[in-house]
This record gives C-alpha cells, structure tokens and sequence, in this order.
C-alpha cells in the first residue's frame, strides 16, 4: 500500500511567469506558508538538492528534510523526491504545468509516498493531511503569482 494526491489548480498569469517564481526555491518562504527557510546545498545543472524548514508546529518542532528537484523548462515538469525522508519511506513528487483554453496555467502536484510504519501517521492519515495542506498551498500560491502577474504587467 502507498500514498497518492493529485492536485491542481488554475493560476491566471503567463506561463512564464508562474514557472519562474513557483521554480525559485530561495523564494519559496515567501510564496508558501509552512515555510521558514529554503538552503541550497548543491546545484548540478538543473538538479538542485536543497533543505527545507518549515515553521515550528504546535509542539515547537520545525520539521526539516532534504530534497533534491530537477526542472524541465521543455516538459515544463518538475522531478522531485525527499533524499531525507523522515517518516516517509519515500516521497516523490511531480510537477506539471500546461496552459489552459480559457487562460492560464494548471499547475499540477502528483505526490506518491509510502509511511514507515513507526510514523505517527499511516498513508491513508497522510494522504488525507496532504490533500487539504496542499489545497490551502495552491491557492496561496495562485494569489501570490497571480497579484505579481499584474504587478509585472503595470511596470
């Protein structure tokens, strides 16, 4: 048995636009919520192996994991998986952007993980957790780039 989302959301602004900034890691603090902090580690070509903290949870712990994510501007996908994977026995995750006939581009987040089985939480409880996070995630993510969308487009 193993943990599954998909998840989408349409964002109103170029693709361009919301390739870039959903693709600066350095930024995401910024564009998430659950974020504190991003640290590259390596970068080789694209592939980027970074730490991400997250703000401390309601016991005071900031969770924090290495992942390494690999962009494809051609595909306009992103491969990515947790290097250090905590509770997870793994977690992998794929990005996938297209444009969309009435405007805009739905970005896309496909997650498939598998919990080790002392986790405090088992794929069925992680998955449920992760489809109401990363709905809460996009939408954030959706105003954010949409409201830098326009701003660009004044300047």
């Amino acid at each position: 048995m193993a943990g599954h989302t998909d998840n989408s959301i349409v964002i109103d602004a170029p693709l361009e636009t919301v390739w870039e900034i959903t693709n600066d890691l350095e930024n995401w603090p910024n564009l998430f919520s659950e974020y504190a902090s991003v640290e590259v580690l390596e970068r080789d070509g694209a592939t980027v192996t970074f730490r991400l903290t997250m703000h401390p949870d309601e016991d005071g712990v900031a969770w924090s994991w290495v992942s390494r994510r690999t962009p494809d501007p051609v595909t306009r996908t992103v491969k990515a998986f947790r290097v250090e994977t905590g509770p997870f026995e793994f977690m992998d995750i794929h990005w996938e952007y297209t444009t969309v006939a009435q405007g805009g581009v739905r970005m896309r987040w496909v997650q498939d993980f598998h919990m080790k089985p002392q986790a405090p939480v088992d794929d069925e409880g992680m998955t449920a957790h992760l489809n109401r996070n990363t709905a809460i995630q996009m939408q954030l993510i959706k105003e954010r780039v949409e409201a830098a969308a326009r701003a660009r487009s004044l300047a």
